[in-house]
């Protein structure tokens, strides 16, 4: 039976993410798999959520190339062992419009430049690059940036060893309304067992 078109577009639109975050990982291997549990962690969210099929499936892929950007950081600063200072941190946080932007030069993928741009925007507006502020910033950013912080705390870094869970949990609860969205904070925290299984099995 000859495979519909649609359904064809579908499997190489997904192939390229593939190929692109490939590339990213080759990159730092402190990232490796992280961009694939995000993404895995915002189709549980999203169900949790009730979002739409075609809503679910924007976030989920908008997760996977979330830190696309960090192809144009320099290794100096993206590898370094110890932290970063204030210049070096000014540099990592370009990444998230650099992604945005290389997003940008494809038509397909340029309706995801938003939520990649602004995954780092925090609910009281003290995020970066833009400083939206609550229902300002895409909601779709709103999801990846919450599943983003459970995988970041929970890994090990090349400056710090992984937090534990029941740290990440109380570090989510307590920003809350602060660096993310109230509601979609609840839905992870009232769910908290089924969001983490998924880094739980790296």
């Amino acid at each position: 039976m000859e495979q519909c078109n649609t359904c064809k577009d579908m499997i190489d639109y997904h192939e390229i993410v593939d190929c692109i975050t490939y590339a990213l990982d080759a990159k730092d291997s402190y990232t490796a798999g992280h961009s694939q549990r995000v993404s895995d962690m915002c189709i549980i969210v999203c169900r949790l959520l009730g979002l739409t099929a075609s809503e679910s499936e924007q976030i989920h892929i908008a997760a996977h190339l979330h830190d696309i950007g960090k192809i144009g950081v320099p290794d100096a600063v993206l590898k370094k062992e110890g932290r970063l200072t204030d210049e070096e941190f000014e540099e990592i946080k370009k990444h998230s419009a650099i992604g945005a932007d290389i997003l940008a030069h494809s038509k397909r993928l340029s309706e995801l430049c938003d939520l990649v741009r602004h995954h780092h925007e925090r609910f009281d507006g003290r995020g970066y690059p833009d400083r939206l502020v609550g229902e300002s910033i895409p909601f779709g950013a709103r999801v990846i940036a919450v599943c983003d912080s459970i995988d970041a705390m929970t890994s090990n870094r090349c400056y710090r060893k992984a937090f534990d869970f029941d740290y990440c949990r109380s570090e989510i609860e307590r920003n809350s309304g602060l660096m993310y969205d109230p509601h979609i904070a609840d839905i992870v925290l009232s769910n908290w067992e089924q969001v983490i299984g998924v880094v739980k099995q790296r």
